[in-house]
């Protein structure tokens, strides 16, 4: 007698073969397991707004406010547009960032602390699967922040995106960039101060000293040549670009160059984030 198929396997394609979307896997990406995953990390921070969306939005409000009282009528315009303008797209992007590396790291410190990291790692995962699933809820974040903290500070300073796909094309590499480096972070810190030390002695200062309050054509040249190092500069430019149509980087054009700054550093961070995944380091021991 022929023994019956399992109904699980019969919509299991064979092995090498390609998937249907409908079914578990999509060739031999599990394409149920990575959503699943994706949805876990949305998810997370959705059902806490208040702390992951509503803050961020409010900080960028009280930037916008102190900064443009205190500074705005001494400083006029900067680089040909009023103060505001210029600070909007700085202080709206810095909070993406920010909370796009927060999302994918206290994911996985939270995880390790508490024992739990073994319910990601036993499922049929591939290392690609759980880097794409952990990034997913980070890029999630951060649009979520852009939309609500870029819609409070551009509003405040009057500010119409003047070119939208640039805009977005930031937003997206910036979040991507920033919560692959989360996933780093979590994986490499083994306690919570460690993840504190990495957020307050790295993140924090390339976010600040990126051109995010200030033109760095306003730096003494060394100091201005220096911030063309700072991978968040070029983000913070490109965004900026996107929102008012000016550039530090791109010396009046579309910011290119670092566009391509940011998919280079987009394809090492994912390398390495796989790389240490794959390993197990810190996770599996």
């Amino acid at each position: 007698m022929t023994q019956p198929t399992a109904p699980h396997l019969q919509d299991a394609p064979a092995r090498g073969g390609a998937g249907r979307m409908g079914a578990r896997r999509f060739g031999r990406f599990n394409l149920l397991g990575a959503w699943t995953l994706c949805m876990r990390e949305t998810l997370r921070f959705a059902n806490v707004w208040t702390q992951t969306l509503l803050a961020p939005m409010t900080t960028t409000i009280l930037f916008m406010a102190v900064f443009t009282v205190a500074f705005a009528a001494r400083r006029g315009e900067t680089e040909g547009v009023p103060f505001a303008a210029f600070l909007a797209p700085g202080v709206a992007m810095m909070a993406v960032l920010q909370n796009a590396f927060a999302n994918t790291s206290s994911s996985l410190i939270i995880s390790k602390v508490q024992g739990n990291i073994v319910d990601t790692l036993m499922p049929p995962l591939s290392p690609a699967e759980i880097l794409f699933g952990y990034v997913f809820g980070g890029v999630a974040r951060g649009l979520a922040v852009a939309l609500l903290a870029g819609g409070a500070a551009f509003a405040m300073a009057g500010v119409a995106p003047a070119h939208p796909l640039w805009l977005l094309g930031y937003a997206l590499a910036g979040s991507a960039i920033m919560a692959l480096a989360g996933v780093i972070a979590g994986i490499a810190a083994d306690k919570f101060d460690q993840m504190a030390a990495i957020t307050n002695f790295v993140v924090t200062p390339l976010s600040f000293l990126s051109g995010t309050f200030y033109s760095v054509r306003d730096l003494p040249p060394a100091l201005e040549t220096a911030s063309h190092f700072n991978p968040v500069f070029h983000l913070i430019d490109g965004f900026r670009y996107g929102a008012i149509g000016l550039s530090d980087a791109g010396a009046g054009g579309a910011p290119w160059t670092g566009a391509a700054v940011a998919a280079g550093l987009t394809a090492a961070l994912w390398t390495a984030a796989w790389a240490l995944l794959r390993s197990g380091w810190k996770l599996k021991t």
